[in-house]
């Protein structure tokens, strides 16, 4: 796959707190950052995310009594998997790993720092229609398509690149760039996405520049 300058890679949420040993470890988490470091030198554009939630954020089971991480609830807009608490602003689990070395990317964008929504897709909060302002900074930059990776692969990566395709981008996810959690068979519900969606499927290797 020939790669351009309208091209952006999208680097989702490698944070501590999802790679070993952090409050929310994606398994194998800390595998993507070799793959992300060889895919970036194809790429002449790299955005990074990162989840940045507030104490008490309404993803946390710790903020609702009597409730445990995994469980869920059911939101005004959504059902919310409750997670343990993890990535919050100012703490350690919320920094990139020291191993993540991009230092060319051109935006940081965090998200779920709202107090009462989380944000799976770097695109809209999960009621899906609050944007995150990545939309129109990737129109603005003339951007065309998303290549997405990351952490994790049936979360906030998937949701990501289905809603750049929702938002009129073309979208490829890199799976072989991103692990997965798999809880309630989310692997297969997110793929089924991938393909109502439009979003192709690449390995990082057949990207060139």
């Amino acid at each position: 796959m020939q790669l351009t300058d309208q091209d952006v890679l999208l680097v989702v949420d490698v944070q501590n707190d999802f790679c070993p040993g952090g409050r929310l470890p994606v398994p194998h988490g800390d595998h993507v950052i070799e793959v992300i470091h060889r895919l970036a030198v194809r790429f002449a554009h790299i955005i990074l995310t990162q989840d940045w939630h507030p104490p008490g954020h309404i993803s946390f089971a710790s903020s609702h009594p009597g409730k445990q991480p995994f469980e869920s609830i059911q939101t005004g807009h959504s059902v919310q998997v409750l997670w343990p608490d993890h990535c919050v602003q100012g703490t350690s689990g919320a920094d990139f790993p020291s191993t993540l070395h991009l230092p060319q990317a051109e935006l940081i964008l965090r998200k779920g720092f709202r107090p009462e929504i989380d944000s799976y897709s770097t695109f809209f909060e999960n009621d899906h229609t609050t944007s995150t302002g990545l939309a129109s900074y990737l129109r603005d930059r003339g951007f065309a398509r998303v290549f997405c990776a990351g952490l994790a692969y049936d979360y906030c990566v998937g949701f990501s690149a289905v809603d750049a395709r929702r938002a009129g981008f073309a979208s490829v996810i890199l799976p072989d760039a991103c692990m997965a959690i798999d809880l309630n068979d989310s692997v297969a519900s997110i793929e089924r996405e991938f393909s109502r969606s439009g979003v192709s499927v690449a390995h990082s290797q057949s990207l060139v520049r």
